[in-house]
């Protein structure tokens, strides 16, 4: 350290001598901020690595809080490695396009989340590479449609927004029959509600990538954007992790620190929102307008028995807590949407797994290519639970639906 002691206050100001005593030690982790990476000598400089953790170069390559969040989050997924991501679909986007060349094609479920589907069928299409869709619910149409430039396949359990739980079981076990790369979308399970590596116990069966937008259950507080992508797989991890860098996908510091503090509690907050999400499931199967409740733990629902086979084996087992209801067909889409607009608890907004309860209401016939058979006719409305009283959450369902539905 220079001496700066006759030196022009600005100078002092920037090369203070003090250095805090070693020992500090507090429940939440210390978070560093930095773009610029500072080196004791060149012989430090020149033996810093990244790409293993063992040192730092750039912040844009991590620091010492987003190592610790990347091995939490790869410990709860049940993972080897993990990357971070700006958003959940910024980490989709990097797995993609790691994994995939010109010429190769990737098969989606035909109830992936949007986003994801529109990343495929514009932009990879653009760089000359294939994308087919296949039926989630049916393993022999997925075989069917394998080719031998199929290199990657989406999983999503369950399907976005109509919440139709596959026999993931089954689907990967076709896709390693075949030497094809199985991605799975994990945001929902969130590493709790099943292990995405190790399915019906069996390390032999479990996905190569897990994704996971960290901006829903572990942030939840809904402030924040982030994604992971996780894998066992130490070659998977490199490749992953060069695309990663080519991208200069980066984290802030203060969003590391926030998802840090709100990671322990997050399986607490999950079992909460589990149990009010069913609880209103429940009460809107009863409720007249309502054609159908998708829900993967209620009986009926679509694959609710793949979801008791993989995540309730032996009992009331965890799901996430958003559901969707079919309104019947009777009701034209400005009642829908008159309902939505009525509800005072639920806000209008896209995500889920923060305090504040949402309500979406969606146009199926855009989204999909064609109307699931599963699905009862009538217009989609998605629920995702937050941490209000459940009583204050069904009254303001209740007073919604009479106003609207008369009901």
């Amino acid at each position: 350290m220079p001496d700066t002691t006759r030196s022009d206050v600005a100078t002092r100001l920037i090369h203070d001598s003090y250095r805090p005593p070693a020992g500090f030690e507090s429940v939440q982790p210390p978070v560093y901020k930095a773009s610029t990476v500072l080196f004791a000598d060149t012989a430090a400089l020149r033996a810093s690595r990244w790409e293993d953790r063992s040192g730092y170069t750039y912040g844009l390559h991590g620091t010492p809080a987003s190592y610790l969040l990347e091995q939490r989050i790869a410990a709860l997924e049940g993972a080897s490695h993990c990357l971070l991501a700006p958003s959940g679909l910024a980490a989709i986007s990097v797995t993609a396009l790691a994994l995939l060349s010109q010429g190769d094609e990737v098969l989606l479920p035909d109830n992936v989340y949007g986003p994801n589907k529109a990343l495929s069928q514009e932009l990879l299409r653009r760089y000359g590479i294939g994308c087919g869709l296949y039926d989630p619910m049916d393993a022999q149409d997925l075989a069917a449609r394998i080719g031998k430039a199929t290199r990657l396949v989406w999983l999503e359990p369950p399907g976005s927004v109509t919440m139709e739980f596959p026999d993931l079981p089954a689907l990967v076990r076709v896709c390693q029959e075949r030497a094809v790369a199985t991605a799975l979308d994990n945001t929902w399970g969130a590493g709790l509600a099943f292990a995405p590596f190790d399915l019906l116990g069996d390390a032999s069966l479990g996905v190569d990538v897990s994704v996971h937008a960290l901006t829903k259950y572990p942030s939840g507080g809904g402030d924040l954007l982030m994604g992971a992508i996780s894998t066992r797989s130490s070659a998977l991890h490199e490749r992953i992790q060069r695309c990663h860098m080519h991208l200069g996908m980066g984290v802030a510091g203060n969003d590391v620190e926030a998802v840090l503090r709100a990671l322990p509690g997050m399986a607490l907050r999950y079992r909460a929102q589990d149990a009010a999400a069913r609880e209103l499931a429940r009460w809107m199967q009863g409720q007249g307008a309502v054609a159908q409740v998708l829900h993967p733990a209620l009986a009926g629902s679509p694959g609710h028995a793949h979801w008791q086979l993989l995540c309730a084996p032996g009992g009331e087992g965890l799901a996430a807590g958003i559901f969707s209801v079919v309104i019947d067909a009777r009701y034209t889409g400005a009642q829908v949407d008159a309902f939505c607009d009525a509800l005072q608890h639920f806000r209008l907004g896209y995500s889920w797994g923060g305090p504040l309860s949402l309500v979406m209401p969606y146009q199926l016939a855009a989204m999909r290519g064609r109307a699931p058979a599963q699905l009862a006719p009538g217009t989609v409305v998605r629920f995702a639970i937050g941490l209000e009283g459940v009583q204050d959450l069904r009254a303001d369902l209740a007073q919604a639906m009479e106003r609207v539905f008369g009901l």
